[in-house]
């Protein structure tokens, strides 16, 4: 019989600090950086996921994989990948580990590699990418998927099933237009916080050129700083180009209210994480009092527990799903289903490493096979990294070209994971780390 033999776990990290690339205002000097893992099975096969980090930390979200990691040794292969959604069940239910959240933080995280690392050796099994393998199982399979145990109250799995029938028959067409005309991107590259001004300039007028249609700038440092960034970005792209931004979580909820009354001058397009992503109500003031810009949040949104109270609370516009902050791609199916059954748009957060490689099957199933729409919707796309991964993203015109290679993009070629294992890769012995 095949088996599960092994979960392997690296700390990789990339010194993206010395350049500023990554830079937010509670962010300043991050290093991207991935708890790497791959599972293996006693017939050779091999799956790749992540957990995304930014420097130190890191090691202890090795560790917590490796904790996971005796729940999944020597399972069956085929009736573990029959039954993923009670293997993520297993990994976030261990009675003793589970204590350390329960359902958040570097535990949740580490279960979520392993899932998407299962889900990624799934695609391959069956020669098909991830979206396209969820897309292709039935409303009855994708609801097996979901612990509805926390959810009921706002989804039940008679809704959940009504949602996937009624986008059913749609799924062929869609499909062939997510191959031919791709997904809708917006671009986070030129909004750092650590770039100057004339950077900052270029990069938009180049994102403009590549065919963007929306850019995303990060604030909530300095207020003379936000406005002066603000008016360039919107002299550089134009009236016409959305411009979001971004406050990670920097500003109390009054505090965020009046820092975004001056700029609403620029027509920012949403407010991201304006304030802590656990303030539920906090968010839903926020909403009421900045409109008619959209307040977006969801990177740091622990569970689809907190999805669900943010829907229920009207307390966001846009939901931002992340690929391995919950519990992998068996979670995020639960959160496209409530954010469907609440009618709000999905627009993944994918700024950090292997995090566009493998949220763009999210959005792609969800378009296919969920909301069938693609309206106010975009995937977030930064453009560093791509060339540490086997199968990069490509994104042409401002849009996500549909990945046609088995699994789900997670997998680094080896010698960029050995280059940058820290502390003692090649990139590391050389260089110290700076944050």
């Amino acid at each position: 019989m095949n088996r599960i033999i092994g979960v392997e776990a690296l700390d990789v990290r990339f010194p993206t600090s010395r350049e500023r690339d990554g830079s937010d205002a509670l962010n300043p000097e991050p290093d991207y950086s991935a708890a790497y893992v791959t599972v293996r099975t006693s017939t050779g096969e091999e799956g790749h996921g992540l957990a995304f980090t930014v420097g130190r930390g890191n090691d202890v979200q090795v560790a917590a994989v490796r904790a996971l990691a005796p729940l999944v040794t020597g399972l069956p292969v085929e009736a573990t990948l029959a039954d993923l959604g009670g293997f993520s069940r297993r990994l976030t239910g261990d009675g003793q580990l589970r204590w350390l959240g329960p359902e958040k933080g570097a535990i949740h995280m580490a279960a979520a590699a392993i899932v998407n690392a299962m889900w990624d050796l799934y695609g391959r099994r069956v020669g098909k990418p991830v979206w396209q393998l969820l897309s292709e199982l039935s409303p009855e399979e994708l609801v097996a998927l979901v612990d509805f145990r926390y959810l009921r109250d706002a989804l039940t799995p008679a809704e959940a099933l009504e949602i996937l029938r009624r986008a059913e028959p749609g799924r062929a067409e869609r499909r062939r237009h997510l191959l031919d005309h791709g997904y809708p991107a917006y671009t986070t590259t030129p909004g750092w916080l650590g770039y100057d001004d004339e950077k900052l300039v270029r990069l938009c007028e180049e994102a403009v050129a590549e065919g963007f249609t929306q850019i995303k700038l990060k604030v909530g440092a300095d207020p003379a700083d936000d406005l002066r960034r603000l008016r360039l970005a919107r002299q550089a792209v134009g009236p016409d180009v959305r411009i979001a931004i971004d406050a990670n979580q920097a500003w109390g909820v009054g505090q965020a209210i009046e820092r975004m009354e001056p700029l609403q001058e620029f027509a920012p397009y949403w407010i991201e994480e304006p304030t802590s992503p656990d303030d539920i109500l906090g968010h839903a003031r926020i909403r009421a009092a900045v409109a008619p810009v959209k307040v977006a949040t969801g990177e740091h949104c622990h569970n689809q527990v907190m999805f669900k109270q943010l829907l229920q609370a009207g307390a966001i516009d846009v939901l931002q799903l992340d690929a391995s902050r919950v519990a992998g791609v068996t979670e995020n199916v639960a959160i496209l289903l409530l954010a469907a059954k609440f009618g709000v748009p999905v627009c993944p957060h994918a700024g950090g490493v292997g995090l566009c490689e493998m949220v763009q099957h999210l959005a792609m199933f969800d378009f296919v096979a969920v909301s069938g729409s693609t309206e106010d919707r975009v995937i977030e796309y930064v453009d560093h990294l791509h060339e540490h991964f086997t199968v990069p993203v490509r994104v042409e015109r401002g849009r996500y070209t549909a990945p046609s290679v088995p699994g789900l993009g997670a997998q680094m070629h080896p010698a960029s994971a050995a280059d940058h294992l820290y502390p003692d890769g090649p990139v590391w012995a050389r260089q110290p780390a700076t944050a």
